[in-house]
């Protein structure tokens, strides 16, 4: 009789998967726009930097089409790795996390750029530690929040721990020093604690604590109480702390509605620093106005909306790993793209920050196009396999 039924839903399960495509179209397109804007938006704002280093013209377009090729390779093997995986897995993969962290502050191993030793090198290759450290600690708080759920909800000690094992690698982070992908993976950390459903009291109390420490480094650091001042009026030093914050907001004057053209920035040339890694978006809305800039917004919106959806049918089917997988992807796009065009636009202090999918820059690209890769996994197991027989429980499909 058992032997009946799997066989009748093995049939249903492929059933389904002939009806149905297995990827989610929704998520699939608009990442896919996000990274062909990207991708024109690092050629047109990359020429006349390869150009000034005596490199080809589409020298950097080149590097970040084969970081596309590379990232879109990944989300193909990623899709069909299951998830129980990456449940199994959890722990040492964020060891391993930890430990590129530490290799990275060894001097004879990290390698430093701009005052900062976030990199790891392997001959052309360089590793930036803290990138597959944001999806190892999505990973491990996904994993350790279906094991220890009922303590999370009511126990402080439950609460406390991955708060514990966050709070060193947020030093290890400040170390190199990396302030941006800190407070990232923290807010990205305490959102999966909040859906994970730790009571209010307790997350407010330990999101003031949070808040409080980063300000407080952020005062203690020259560097960065300069930035912040700097955030408060760019204008009062407009051609030295400022420069970075004006031009940026100068390139959005200049775009107005429509734009100035595809190509026809004028910021790009050598006025605005990082043009075509964080200060892409800037770019973007010279050449095309406040309608590029709002259709960039609004396809960032929908694919952290739709993430978050396929999140909540996850949960409504008890696929609880994959939800809390979701639902940490989802986090960590949204607040990096938050934090990047509000950076752009002046509205956040300056912040070393990517745009997903949109900047320059390998190491952003590849992990990103690893976390939609497991989303879209996770999606998968929730659509076609929640319904066969489960025998470890409500944590896969």
């Amino acid at each position: 009789m058992m032997a009946n039924r799997h066989a009748q839903a093995m049939s249903r399960e492929k059933h389904k998967a002939k009806e149905l495509p297995q990827c989610d179209l929704w998520l699939s397109v608009v990442a896919l726009a996000l990274i062909g804007i990207g991708l024109v938006m690092v050629a047109s704002a990359s020429i006349s930097i390869a150009e000034r280093r005596e490199l080809p013209q589409l020298y950097y377009f080149w590097r970040q089409l084969a970081s596309v090729s590379l990232g879109g390779s990944l989300v193909f093997v990623l899709f069909k790795v299951p998830l129980k995986v990456w449940d199994r897995l959890s722990t040492p993969l964020l060891f391993t996390a930890i430990l590129a962290l530490i290799v990275v502050l060894v001097p004879s191993l990290g390698h430093e750029v701009n005052g900062s030793m976030r990199w790891i090198k392997f001959g052309s290759i360089s590793l930036q530690a803290s990138e597959p450290m944001k999806l190892a600690v999505i990973i491990y708080l996904a994993s350790y929040l279906v094991r220890h759920r009922e303590h999370v909800r009511n126990e402080f000690v439950g609460f406390i721990k991955p708060i514990g094992v966050l709070t060193i690698i947020a030093a290890l982070l400040l170390l190199e020093p990396d302030f941006g992908a800190a407070a990232v993976l923290f807010g990205t950390a305490l959102g999966m604690l909040f859906l994970g459903g730790v009571p209010l009291v307790r997350f407010f109390a330990w999101g003031v604590v949070a808040i409080s420490a980063l300000m407080t480094l952020t005062v203690l650091a020259p560097y960065r109480l300069q930035r912040l001042m700097t955030f408060m009026d760019p204008w009062a030093d407009p051609y030295a702390s400022g420069f970075q914050l004006t031009q940026a907001l100068i390139a959005f004057g200049r775009g107005e509605w429509f734009g100035v053209g595809l190509g026809n920035s004028v910021q790009k040339l050598f006025y605005l620093p990082e043009v075509h890694t964080d200060f892409v978006f800037a770019v973007v809305a010279e050449e095309l106005g406040v309608v590029g800039a709002v259709l960039i917004v609004v396809l960032f919106t929908f694919l952290v909306l739709r993430i978050f959806q396929l999140g909540g049918a996850a949960e409504r089917r008890e696929q609880i790993f994959a939800a809390y997988l979701i639902y940490g992807v989802g986090l960590l796009l949204g607040a990096q793209a938050f934090i990047n065009m509000g950076v752009n636009m002046g509205l956040l202090p300056t912040k070393g920050l990517p745009l997903p999918l949109l900047s320059y820059g390998s190491n952003n690209i590849v992990v990103t196009c690893a976390g939609l890769g497991i989303v879209l996994r996770a999606a998968y197991e929730t659509r076609f396999l929640s319904d066969t027989p489960r025998s470890e429980g409500p944590r896969y499909g």
